[in-house]
């Protein structure tokens, strides 16, 4: 059972104002701002409403911004915003405004921009006061009962009292922020700046726990991506030993679920122990596709497991019936974060049996005092969260026993705590279904598939795809941002657009399906109407024609995910290498162009935009494939190429079906290879094929050679 939100029939007949148990939140989709339908706090939804009231009334805004599952966020309305006080103090003086930044993320971008302008640092909850003209004056994150009591009256008595100064503040924050995020433009980009890159993030690696920086340390699979490709056109194994010690700790850790599996949000100390527990669908997604780039370097069936544990993790517990994929599991229940996660011995006796539960509590590290810190007194709980310190065969190994026997039996081990977890209240699950979220884990499907050859992952990122073609884009062709229980609205950013078409290219070089490469360029091309700027390069977070705020924002920065401008750039890379159309090239050069600088400064703080440079620099190679599908051969040469980890090709596939026709409209060069009547394998770069390939001997020698080749480096 789950912790549950306001329900149908509480909302059904309720008067405009929400009642006296409700206030208008009651009437919004998001499950954030669901969650505070019932604070004595007049909370409006973001809109022309409540900004038309702040400005009649002539008041303040108090915005707060937050998401499902932030723990803070919870204490928050617990200590501040349930407060009879606290409430009467925002009722009077404010207009009061709550937003989910997963469905603004503009807005979020914005006013983060400014919390970290005034204070240094940023985090959610944010909270800001501003005009009804939207400019701020303060910004903070979380703040207790106790300096609420005294901010609140301050402010207001400011706002009342002293127009001007909040005019001079605010002023002076609009233009620090305008020079803070305009573009930085530099010189050419090169394989110098992957080099930076690589070196940067060596300073930073932890060689004990894995990892980058110390506490608190975040999973950063973009990272782990970036050093795999680098590995892949270098031969530097470094590159490579990071990747496989930070995932191997990862997945023996706390911050790894290892009776249900999914992996939490981050980690509060620098040993993977003690996480924040929330679980977000973008970290399972970019934690599974590092995982199984990974195994295809390595075939080590680690990483291959890891990989389908997470998976397996999201389609029981993040996937929606209508067939797209849930944002977040919270890390509290029952008021307590972590409750659901942790054990103490006696419990776990009690459900095993005295030998069983001895076996877990060693191989699993459980202690009689709890290994589980409270984070304010760093004192044992008496809670324990299992992890591991080496895998069943090592275990096995070091002990003399048969590790498949020992790994059986840990299985049915897990099984039974996790039946009988399931008993506990669930954190809350936050339900909508978001498309730049729901992109990223359409690809690591989409890819599982191809890694594994596993028809099942394939027919689920279908199933996801499809989904928000239908559900989530409107008649004109233009996407949504957010749909739950059937109702789809918000405009759609950048993100949604690259991540999704992102997941389509993909899905068209795991299944072949024309439509799925059609739809992704028509996504690529609506981006670069919408939100393309054709002067500096780059990309807008916000559509042309979206809601003027303070800023047009253009990011770069690759954080808890990658950045629209990262993805878009490898977008364009790949749609210009797959159709040959020269006006990506151009549009992609001036995107390098746009962020050239910022990469010379933060030469780690964009890897996923640098996997775009590294696609272009490798050069990369455009991988034919002609036959029927049905064809034995045809799958089989499919098969060889997709197990192996090529970064830097594309994969287009002619059959002798009547889907040819669609592709061959798209990519007009392939008309010379379209009248082939037998399974074929071409390797081309710049749209010049090699001798055809029938022999499935030899194309795997060339894939081979292929891959080997990346580790001397580009052509100069």
């Amino acid at each position: 059972m789950r912790s549950e939100l306001p329900s149908p029939e509480e909302i059904a007949g309720l008067p405009n104002d929400g009642g006296p148990e409700f206030n208008r939140l009651i009437f919004e989709s998001s499950p954030y701002l669901l969650q505070h339908a019932r604070n004595p706090i007049d909370w409006r939804a973001w809109g022309e409403e409540a900004l038309h009231l702040a400005k009649v009334e002539n008041k303040p805004i108090f915005l707060s911004i937050g998401y499902t599952t932030c723990h803070w966020c919870h204490v928050m309305e617990r200590e501040s915003f349930e407060d009879p006080e606290v409430a009467r103090l925002l009722n009077e003086n404010y207009v009061c405004i709550k937003v989910d930044r997963e469905e603004r993320p503009d807005l979020d971008n914005v006013y983060m921009s400014v919390t970290q302008m005034m204070t240094g640092r940023g985090g959610w909850p944010m909270t800001v006061i501003m005009s009804p003209q939207k400019i701020p004056f303060f910004a903070g994150t979380y703040f207790p009962k106790a300096s609420m009591l005294q901010l609140l009256p301050h402010f207001s008595q400011i706002w009342k009292e002293e127009p001007k100064k909040v005019d001079k503040i605010g002023h002076a924050i609009i233009d620090n922020l305008k020079k803070a995020q305009a573009t930085q433009p530099g010189g050419d980009l090169n394989a110098t700046h992957l080099d930076r890159c690589f070196e940067s993030l060596s300073v930073a690696y932890d060689p004990v726990h894995g990892g980058f920086g110390q506490e608190p340390k975040f999973p950063t699979p973009h990272a782990l991506s970036f050093l795999l490709r680098y590995y892949q056109r270098t031969g530097e194994e470094r590159a490579l030993t990071m990747v496989t010690h930070t995932l191997r700790k990862i997945r023996l850790s706390g911050t790894y679920d290892q009776i249900g599996w999914g992996i939490h949000r981050y980690s509060t100390d620098s040993e993977w122990l003690l996480p924040h527990f929330e679980k977000m669908l973008y970290d399972q997604a970019l934690f599974s596709i590092a995982c199984l780039e990974t195994f295809q370097i390595t075939k080590n069936s680690f990483f291959q497991q890891a990989c389908e544990d997470t998976l397996a993790y999201v389609d029981r517990e993040l996937s929606s019936p209508a067939g797209g994929f849930y944002s977040a599991e919270d890390a509290d229940s029952e008021g307590e974060e972590g409750k659901f996660y942790l054990w103490n011995v006696d419990e776990i006796v009690t459900v095993l049996g005295e030998k069983d539960a001895n076996l877990f509590i060693q191989v699993y590290q459980c202690e009689t005092q709890g290994n589980y810190f409270d984070e304010s007194t760093r004192e044992k709980t008496g809670s324990n969260i299992p992890h591991l310190t080496q895998t069943f065969s090592e275990s096995a190994q070091s002990d003399g026993q048969d590790s498949r026997e020992l790994s059986a039996r840990m299985e049915k081990i897990r099984a039974q705590l996790f039946e009988y977890r399931e008993k506990r209240v669930h954190p809350q699950l936050d339900d909508k279904v978001l498309t730049d979220w729901n992109g990223l884990m359409i690809s690591a499907f989409a890819r599982a598939a191809q890694a594994f050859d596993d028809q099942r992952y394939s027919d689920r990122a279908k199933q996801a795809a499809d989904f928000c073609l239908t559900e989530l884009r409107q008649a004109d062709g233009r996407l949504l941002k957010r749909w739950r229980l059937g109702k789809a609205g918000l405009p759609a950013h950048l993100e949604d657009y690259a991540f999704f078409a992102q997941g389509l290219l993909d899905l068209y070089e795991t299944v072949h399906d024309p439509e799925y490469l059609k739809q992704a360029k028509k996504l690529i091309d609506m981006t670069r109407d919408l939100f393309e700027d054709r002067e500096s390069g780059g990309f807008f977070l916000t559509a042309r024609d979206g809601e003027k705020l303070l800023t047009r924002p253009k990011e770069i920065y690759d954080g808890a995910i990658p950045s629209g401008n990262s993805i878009m750039a490898l977008n364009l890379a790949r749609i210009w290498k797959m159709t040959g159309d020269e006006q990506y090239k151009q549009c992609l050069n001036l995107c390098f162009s746009a962020f050239s600088g910022f990469l010379t400064t933060n030469p780690s703080g964009a890897e996923n935009f640098l996997h775009a440079l590294a696609f272009i620099l490798h050069p990369p190679h455009e991988i034919l494939i002609h036959g029927d599908r049905e064809n034995v051969l045809t799958h089989s040469i499919l098969k060889e190429v997709k197990e192996h980890f090529l970064p830097f090709k594309t994969l287009l596939h002619l059959s002798n079906s009547g889907q040819n026709p669609n592709l061959l409209k798209m990519a007009p060069y392939l008309s010379a290879y379209s009248s082939v009547q037998k399974p074929t394998f071409f390797l081309c770069q710049d749209y010049q094929c090699e001798q055809p390939r029938t022999d499935l001997s030899e194309i795997k020698q060339v894939l081979e050679k292929l891959k080997e080749a990346g580790k001397k480096g580009p052509a100069e």
